[in-house]
């Protein structure tokens, strides 16, 4: 990467703690299924080499719980911290550089915090991965424009994501990705468990690259060598191969993915059953009967 190119990093992390805190299948369990806590110590391994890679590389952590998305890093105020060279980086009381100390005490309390709160609240199978975009796009965006006269910023966001997707965020998130399609933002997704077909939309359409690791222990080395690269660099490596993307759309009626449905021609809403009044922009079409028989003239014999 050339010098006056920057690297931002935002990670998706899911914290859902029904997903991280289910019995393990019989197919999870040959897989050695990890816990929350070595995927948070992969993932700041994982955060430290992005940041060691440039010392004007960003980065930010958003957890993508069951009822919220928030920020762990930066905490309550969501600006990129920035090493200078003339910075003066100093070696923390446990050996780490004090940035590295930071980020990792920052996403311990954010975590912490997630874990007690949700103790009192209800808890929700899926995780609110197209609010955490959304975040991470409104991120992206404020820090572009502080930083327009410091060279080239590369934007990229990685999805950490084990739980299962819910249809119901689809228009949310696909919203989210053409936004990053327009943004020239990259999403990346390393999946945990479940295969994610929202996921493989987005990285297919903003041309990240989406990987479901066959081994959750071996989860830091899958993001150093698959998703520590900028996207500017991976054309230069052999990295895996596209997967099929399933483009089914989920139907706003039920929220479920349909092969075959009908569209509304004012509003293109998708439903699964046909309507006569669109139920999103409450269109009412006409419907014509079978067209009438045309009797044909005969021909006078003359």
């Amino acid at each position: 990467m050339t010098d006056n190119v920057k690297s931002q990093l935002i990670i998706i992390l899911d914290t859902n703690p029904v997903w991280w805190g289910h019995k393990p299948s019989s197919h999870t369990k040959a897989q050695q299924k990890m816990t929350l806590t070595e995927c948070l110590n992969s993932v700041m391994v994982f955060a430290h080499s992005h940041l060691m890679m440039n010392h004007s590389n960003k980065l930010a952590i958003i957890a993508a719980h069951s009822d919220q998305s928030v920020f762990l890093y930066p905490k309550n105020d969501p600006t990129v911290h920035v090493i200078s060279e003339a910075d003066e980086v100093t070696e923390g009381t446990d050996g780490k550089y004090e940035l590295f100390n930071q980020v990792d005490k920052q996403i311990k309390e954010g975590i912490k915090n997630l874990i007690d709160n949700c103790m009192n609240g209800q808890l929700y199978p899926d995780s609110l991965v197209a609010g955490a975009l959304a975040m991470a796009l409104c991120h992206i965006n404020k820090t572009e424009r502080s930083h327009e006269e410091a060279g080239i910023l590369s934007s990229r966001i990685l999805v950490i994501k084990g739980s299962e997707d819910n249809t119901e965020q689809y228009m949310n998130l696909m919203n989210a990705v053409f936004t990053a399609q327009k943004q020239n933002v990259v999403i990346d997704a390393c999946v945990l468990d479940n295969e994610s077909g929202l996921l493989q939309q987005a990285c297919d359409i903003t041309g990240g690259i989406y990987l479901k690791i066959p081994q959750m222990k071996g989860l830091l080395q899958y993001l150093m060598w698959v998703f520590l690269p900028d996207p500017l660099e991976r054309p230069k490596l052999t990295l895996p191969p596209k997967v099929q993307v399933d483009y089914r759309a989920a139907c706003f009626c039920h929220r479920n993915l349909i092969d075959i449905g009908y569209v509304c021609s004012v509003c293109l809403s998708i439903f699964c059953a046909f309507s006569p009044i669109c139920g999103t922009c409450q269109t009412t079409f006409k419907i014509f009967g079978p067209p009438k028989g045309v009797k044909k003239k005969s021909k006078k014999l003359g």
